[in-house]
């Protein structure tokens, strides 16, 4: 097997550290409005590391042979986004009991000559959450992704006592459902029942041809809601300005996203970004 340069073998999971010099990039399709070569080539930068981090978009029928490139050409790392974060998983060689028990990847890296997939969602996700001192009562995830498996967990790990998924598949809201013991609502019923936090991991919102979308009614948000959303690009959603002028609370995804990355970045390279500046750097581009 050919590793990337400079990369240590041996037993033990190992940072690159700064001997590392290597190509990293984020897979998933489409990509058009994903921020990360922004936020892990400024840490490369932050860090004096001569790495380089690129956006491959890979549709789904071209991940098999994108990872047989993986294994025989220098790619240090990778982000993994949808639709890519379940199914990159059998390509992998090992998987962390976290990554296990979420049933979803959005990292991989080297430990010697093992593909590794872990996943920080649940660190990025939960992160804002406490940062607000805040545990709500209930809770309702819409979609049934790799990021839907994510806030599920952080939820349920927060001690969230009624929490439910629902999707525009019924079938695939059921299935979570079953695999984290909470409750299906279907789609067309999600807005029946009152919800202390509602969390949007669906694409409706996100920049591109959903931006003018949105999950929710707006008439339906409460004052006394949360609103969260894992989209970042754009900032603030049509959901998130729309539970604003409702009075709600809202996070938006790129509290999530930073954090997450910042976990990214340092089982890569055992560094650790500074997170008020990787957000303000973030912040700057995205208004720019």
């Amino acid at each position: 097997m050919v590793r990337p340069e400079g990369w240590f073998s041996g037993t033990g999971w190992r940072a690159v550290g700064m001997t590392m010099n290597g190509s990293y990039g984020i897979i998933g399709w489409p990509l058009g409005h994903t921020m990360s070569p922004t936020l892990h080539s400024w840490g490369f930068e932050q860090f004096g590391m001569d790495a380089r981090y690129t956006a491959w978009p890979v549709a789904p029928d071209e991940l098999a042979p994108f990872m047989e490139r993986v294994r025989t050409q220098p790619v240090a790392g990778l982000s993994v986004t949808i639709p890519h974060k379940q199914t990159v998983m059998p390509f992998l060689d090992r998987i962390s009991d976290r990554a296990a028990r979420i049933g979803a990847v959005n990292t991989v890296y080297w430990d010697g000559d093992v593909l590794c997939g872990e996943n920080t969602d649940i660190t990025g996700f939960v992160a804002p959450l406490h940062a607000l001192s805040f545990v709500p009562a209930s809770a309702l995830v819409l979609g049934a992704g790799g990021a839907a498996r994510a806030a599920l967990a952080g939820l349920k790990e927060l001690g969230v006592t009624r929490l439910a998924v629902t999707n525009r598949t019924l079938a695939k809201a059921e299935a979570l459902a079953a695999a984290f013991a909470v409750d299906c609502v279907a789609w067309e019923s999600r807005m029946d029942s009152g919800w202390q936090l509602v969390c949007n991991t669906t694409p409706l919102g996100m920049s591109g041809a959903e931006e003018a979308r949105s999950p929710w009614d707006a008439q339906v948000f409460s004052s006394d809601m949360l609103a969260y959303d894992i989209v970042y690009n754009p900032l603030e959603t049509r959901f998130l300005r729309e539970a604003r002028e409702a009075g709600c609370r809202t996070v938006s995804g790129l509290d999530m996203f930073v954090q997450q990355g910042l976990a990214q970045f340092a089982l890569w390279t055992g560094q650790s970004m500074d997170a008020a500046g990787a957000k303000g750097h973030l912040l700057g581009a995205l208004k720019g």
